[in-house]
């Protein structure tokens, strides 16, 4: 099903790419949606994926265009085509499947079991069947649990947090916490295994083992990452109630900084502090991204013209105090955010949950 749904997908590419050919303009969704449902009734290996999924597909490539109209200036590329081998997943929302108990679920016509990492709880909204490069077939689930609860303060205590290259996290309370960078640790078990790959013929059995090897390198990287980044999400709602952050433009910091930057992943690292912080009831807060953190002085608010990124540490002019670079970001964070706070203006995180 989910090759099937990688030959839609660069069906539907194709006909978008024709179509502008022909008329100079873009296809509607809703015309493409028509058109590969007529295709879909003349295909048998078509009507293996639902119906729903298909639609699915569409709206996919649709906001993809759209994000291309809004941002090429910025270097946003328009959807092209995909190794079907390489396609990793279709989504149905309302009909294709069925809970029948258990550990067991019905997709279009056949009865699949899996293991239930979490019992799902609320109203199911979609269910999307992922496919890892290893061959695993993962379900995600996203249900709706209502309206969301009203914040629990425990300890009442609010810090703000700035992240950099260096340190991964600098508290307000002027603690650090240094990232273990697990890509780093681990680049020459991951260059060996990239090079054996590369020696084996293509084709070949060998090098299909290889390539799930590097494959199984690079989860191992990913998951050790995942499972500090959970540890250190519950220390710190533990500790603050209120937590703050600048908020960044991490795909510009990416194009500057490359792999030091992928290797922190601090998105991923807010995403699932975001998720623990609405379980147990703790505000993230986010303070806009032009703030000038580091150039505020946080004793008497006097704001520099310029500040160079190599510069670490600086005096004030006007109260003579000398501010750290990530600690002085930190306090400046954390006054910010206490007074959007105060404002009512807080960001929640609505996490999907996941089976």
């Amino acid at each position: 099903m989910i090759n099937a749904s990688g030959v839609i997908y660069n069906r539907c590419i194709a006909i978008h790419k024709r179509y502008y050919r022909m008329w100079g303009k873009h296809l509607g969704c809703a015309k493409l949606q028509s058109h590969i449902a007529k295709l879909r009734k003349k295909n048998p290996f078509w009507q293996s994926v639902g119906s729903q999924a298909v639609q699915d597909i569409c709206q996919r490539i649709e906001k993809a265009y759209q994000l291309f109209f809004k941002q090429n200036k910025k270097g946003v590329r328009p959807p092209g085509f995909k190794k079907v081998r390489k396609y990793k997943s279709f989504t149905l929302k309302h009909a294709g499947y069925k809970f029948l108990g258990g550990n067991r679920v019905k997709i279009g016509l056949r009865v699949y079991q899996f293991w239930k990492s979490r019992e799902i709880e609320g109203t199911v909204k979609t269910l999307t069947i992922k496919r890892t490069p290893l061959g695993e077939l993962f379900m995600v689930v996203v249900v709706d649990e209502g309206s969301n609860p009203e914040a629990k303060f425990t300890t009442s205590k609010i810090a703000g947090f700035d992240f950099g290259l260096r340190t991964f996290l600098t508290c307000s309370d002027e603690t650090e916490i240094e990232s273990p960078q697990f890509l780093k640790q681990s680049l020459k078990i991951v260059k060996s295994a990239s090079r054996r790959h590369s020696k084996k013929l293509k084709g070949s059995s060998n090098r299909e083992r290889a390539r799930k090897n590097l494959v199984r390198k690079y989860e191992d990287i990913s998951n050790r990452r995942r499972d500090w980044f959970w540890k250190l999400a519950h220390e710190l709602t533990d500790k603050f109630d209120i937590l703050c952050f600048e908020t960044l433009n991490l795909k510009g910091m990416q194009r500057l900084w490359g792999r030091k930057i992928s290797d922190l992943a601090f998105g991923e690292f807010l995403q699932i502090l975001e998720w623990v912080a609405k379980k147990k009831k703790k505000l993230v807060v986010f303070i806009d991204q032009w703030y000038p953190s580091s150039k505020t002085c946080s004793h008497c608010g006097h704001v520099l013209e310029k500040l160079d990124l190599s510069v670490r540490e600086w005096r004030c002019q006007e109260c003579q105090s000398v501010n750290g670079r990530d600690k002085n970001a930190a306090k400046n964070i954390q006054a910010v955010g206490a007074s959007t706070v105060s404002l009512g203006n807080v960001r929640q995180a609505t996490p999907a949950i996941a089976v």
